[in-house]
């Protein structure tokens, strides 16, 4: 491939938000649109390290992190959209994922290629909320497709950020050493750059909040997160780690809050939450952090659901992955996918409950 002359940093050439007109031309769109191309159709384990170079990668981190300061800390969304959970440098489980239920539109699609896909639904749109690195085995990869991405069509891909685009957290879990072995302590360090000036939370419709981690008792006023200032890094306690760290729990004293056993952010029973979507005004949380086994889990009567987006987490588990796509009007559904063989392991693991269920 030729080497693409640009500047580093610049986002000249680039839309800045909902709305804007999708770029066509130009050295910028040139290079993002090879950045997907070559991960998409090109990418394999066996060509990953040849397939893009290093300054590519961190010429793509800049100018993430140039977009990111250029949204608001909490994103005002409208749907549709389709909400993802974790994806934890499962790359080719990412590449399923939009292969199921489509790539962004307007994506110039050549016969033969992945994205050549038939009866094509309506336009779709993507919220992610966080953990895109750590854990799997292409991180790079999978942050790197989101980026070009969310760059490419700042209206249709969103980005939130998770407690694992954090420092503290992806030196000890996997994407430190993965982008120091593979290429740079500069790569790791670019990135880092970006995630530090990720939205950490989102609304779509006014009516339904999306966070990594959970509610805050903290944050009273969604308008608080705008007094923010980027770059900042995730702390243990406060607004910013509840948002990224928090869980719900059915144990709780008098259903409220409580300190996490995860050593950061809290965790919050169904009064908790019943309470904060009551002082916002709105009606449901989505957020991830949480592996569960069907790839969606509600929670306090459907005020509440988890979305993880990995299946097969880390090849230890028989979980689903799932997405949950809110329409125009309101309405919600969730689709779970995963490996044929990862259904075929849940049946046989049924089959033999219910066996010795019948045995009793």
């Amino acid at each position: 491939m030729a080497e693409i002359d640009f500047p580093l940093g610049g986002a000249e050439g680039l839309p800045d938000g909902e709305g804007s007109e999708v770029p066509t031309n130009g050295k910028v769109y040139e290079f993002l649109r090879s950045i997907v191309n070559r991960l998409v159709d090109d990418w394999c384990p066996g060509n990953c390290q040849s397939l893009i170079e290093e300054k590519e990668y961190i010429e793509l981190c800049y100018r993430a992190r140039e977009a990111f300061w250029m949204d608001r800390v909490c994103l005002e969304i409208e749907p549709s959209i389709t909400i993802c959970g974790d994806i934890h440098g499962q790359f080719e489980d990412l590449c399923q994922l939009f292969a199921t239920f489509f790539f962004p539109p307007h994506f110039p699609v050549e016969k033969g290629s992945s994205r050549e896909i038939k009866d094509q639904p309506n336009p779709q749109r993507y919220l992610f909320l966080g953990d895109y690195v750590d854990r799997g085995p292409f991180s790079i990869e999978t942050i790197s497709l989101l980026f070009a991405l969310r760059l490419l069509y700042p209206d249709k891909i969103f980005l939130l950020r998770g407690n694992h685009e954090s420092r503290a957290v992806n030196t000890q879990y996997g994407f430190y050493f993965e982008c120091t072995r593979r290429f740079s302590i500069n790569l790791y360090e670019a990135f880092q750059y970006a995630f530090n000036c990720m939205p950490i939370c989102a609304t779509v419709g006014k009516r339904i909040v999306c966070m990594h981690g959970g509610i805050s008792e903290d944050l009273r006023d969604l308008a608080q997160l705008e007094t923010l200032e980027r770059p900042f890094d995730i702390p243990d306690i406060g607004v910013m780690s509840d948002l990224c760290w928090a869980d719900p729990s059915n144990c709780v004293d008098e259903g409220m809050y409580a300190d996490s056993p995860r050593g950061a952010g809290r965790i919050f029973g169904p009064a908790a939450l019943d309470e904060w979507l009551e002082t916002l005004n709105v009606d449901m949380v989505v957020r991830a952090h949480q592996i569960v086994m069907d790839g969606y889990e509600f929670f306090s009567n459907k005020k509440l659901v988890t979305i993880f987006s990995a299946p097969s987490y880390c090849g230890h588990f028989d979980n689903l992955g799932a997405v949950m796509h809110v329409y125009k009007n309101m309405e919600c559904s969730i689709n779970c996918y995963a490996d044929e063989k990862i259904y075929k392991n849940r049946l046989d693991a049924f089959i033999k409950k219910e066996a010795k269920s019948n045995m009793a």
